[in-house]
């Protein structure tokens, strides 16, 4: 049995060089905030990356350029040339080490034109199998319809979009402390995903739309009763759809990563056990210490669970 993760995190080499020298690089500084952002794992050398996957059991990591990177608030056309030397980077580690890498593209989500050719580049010239986005854009949900000629763009390309975190989350405004934006503010950036994408009607416009909500979907599972709720008494929230929310949560697909066997068990029993697959966050300090060790011990799931999450949903997913 082999393992794949979907969610593991890499700085761009050139970023990593020019910060050794001493430089910035498209503007991008070793301040203190991008010290605290970037664990030193995601600069390792491939060998390097490759023995801790090994001291893990991940056979496969999909590389995603470290949220840090977005830029969503930084002059377009910079981004663009930084997203696209980063995911030739990305590329290059997949072409060099085809059975232990595959990868994501980073994006200039500012600049939806610009976005959509970069996802077009990563997919049809580089090889890469989708993109890792925000949960929003410099406040924009995905629900506003200048986002939709991308979500037509990921789902006519087959592209897997996973969304992840970066920068402020809605809990920000109101703490700092406890590190809670983290632990409370990405679960609630992640049911706002959700609700935005499935309200808005995104998901019902692009019927084959493949997206993946990391850290198991935030507090989807949780809180989709009250959105069902909210649906059959508020006008408002049937404006765009004719269904449920909860009808759209086999829509989506969503890593392991609850930190909670008990919350593991109600994401597969809620979505279907074919629509959860392996995530570990690597290498950050909110990843689980060893994350094949922990699917393997949970004794709430099956041994065919355990496998269609740790390989076979991705495989299937992805053409790995």
């Amino acid at each position: 049995m082999r393992t794949i993760d979907i969610h593991a995190h890499i700085s761009p080499e050139g970023y990593v060089n020019a910060i050794a020298k001493g430089e910035s690089w498209h503007g991008m500084t070793a301040d203190p905030l991008s010290i605290h952002r970037n664990n030193p794992k995601t600069a390792w050398t491939p060998d390097e990356r490759l023995a801790d996957m090994d001291s893990l059991g991940v056979d496969v990591q999909v590389l995603s350029t470290n949220a840090y990177f977005y830029n969503y608030d930084k002059d377009p056309a910079m981004v663009t040339v930084m997203d696209a030397e980063a995911n030739d980077h990305v590329a290059q580690l997949t072409k060099d080490h085809p059975s232990r890498f595959s990868g994501f593209c980073n994006l200039p989500m500012q600049d939806i034109k610009a976005a959509i050719a970069e996802l077009e580049r990563g997919m049809t010239k580089l090889g890469l199998k989708g993109a890792m986005i925000g949960d929003h854009v410099n406040g924009k949900n995905f629900d506003e319809k200048e986002f939709l000629p991308f979500w037509k763009a990921a789902e006519q390309l087959g592209a897997v979009i996973l969304v992840h975190q970066g920068g402020d989350t809605v809990v920000n405004a109101r703490t700092s402390k406890y590190h809670l934006p983290n632990t409370i503010g990405n679960l609630a950036e992640r049911a706002l995903s959700f609700a935005s994408l499935v309200f808005g009607g995104v998901m019902d416009a692009c019927p084959d739309l493949r997206v993946c909500l990391c850290h198991g979907g935030g507090y989807t599972c949780y809180g989709i009763g009250r959105m069902d709720r909210g649906w059959q008494v508020r006008q408002e929230a049937r404006v765009n759809i004719q269904h449920p929310p909860s009808a759209y949560l086999n829509r989506f697909y969503y890593d392991c990563l609850t930190h909670s066997e008990e919350a593991l068990r109600m994401l597969i029993d809620s979505v279907g056990i074919d629509r959860v697959v392996f995530g570990t966050d690597w290498p950050f300090d909110m990843a689980q210490d060893w994350p094949v060790s922990w699917v393997l011990g949970l004794e709430s799931l099956t041994q065919d669970e355990k496998e269609a999450i740790l390989y076979r949903n991705l495989e299937n997913l992805l053409g790995i």
